[in-house]
């Protein structure tokens, strides 16, 4: 079996068993999704949505976030860990897409990666769940799996991100990554994964 043909295969199994490709984070706009995905770094979506539920309750617009006192911004997301410097980009953020963009998310990687705070992961996951374009979000479970079951053998999240857009079909690509984060939160678990309850067992280079 090619890598091709597993990939495409692996996109078939995971649709059937997760057939709502969602995103975990909480966010109401395209605003709140890029500020949420920011705290989830080093930090799980669980408590990310606890956070927000504050953070988006006193703060809601990027002109909001822009005149924010970064300690007060700090204080509320304390819990998130890296709280100090996960306050600071997000005020500067969105004082960069008020002055740079019109007040609006950006539409391209290249210019979300502009943004302070913002990686290709943050990049795709916007490109991908906002503007419904072709992405391939790198976080944890991603690189995991895709290691384990062969569809790709490096670990460094760019070199992954580019390998899997020659093998995922781009109009998958996105929710793809979705249902991998459930799949290894559920059953590819970095450690003890449940390979005997694995669906992907027919295609897993690892069984």
């Amino acid at each position: 079996m090619t890598k091709k043909e597993r990939a495409l295969k692996a996109v078939m199994l995971l649709k059937q068993l997760y057939p709502d490709a969602v995103c975990s984070l909480e966010a109401d706009n395209p605003l709140h999704l890029l500020i949420a995905t920011r705290l989830s770094a080093q930090c799980t979506d669980k408590r990310v949505n606890v956070v927000t539920k504050d953070l988006f309750k006193k703060y809601k617009t990027a002109e909001d976030f822009a005149k924010a006192d970064v300690d007060d911004v700090a204080n509320i997301i304390r819990s998130c860990g890296l709280y100090k410097t996960k306050a600071k980009d997000i005020v500067t953020m969105c004082q960069q897409i008020i002055a740079d963009f019109d007040g609006q998310v950006p539409d391209t990687i290249e210019k979300l990666t502009t943004l302070a705070g913002v990686g290709r992961k943050t990049a795709n996951l916007i490109m991908g769940d906002v503007y419904h374009q072709p992405a391939v979000v790198c976080d944890t479970h991603l690189i995991r799996i895709t290691n384990r079951i062969g569809l790709v053998s490096v670990k460094d999240p760019y070199k992954v991100e580019m390998e899997l857009k020659k093998l995922l079909p781009p109009h998958e690509s996105s929710d793809f990554c979705h249902r991998i984060v459930l799949f290894g939160r559920d059953v590819c678990k970095a450690q003890n994964p449940k390979c005997d309850q694995c669906l992907l067992n027919e295609i897993c280079k690892n069984k």
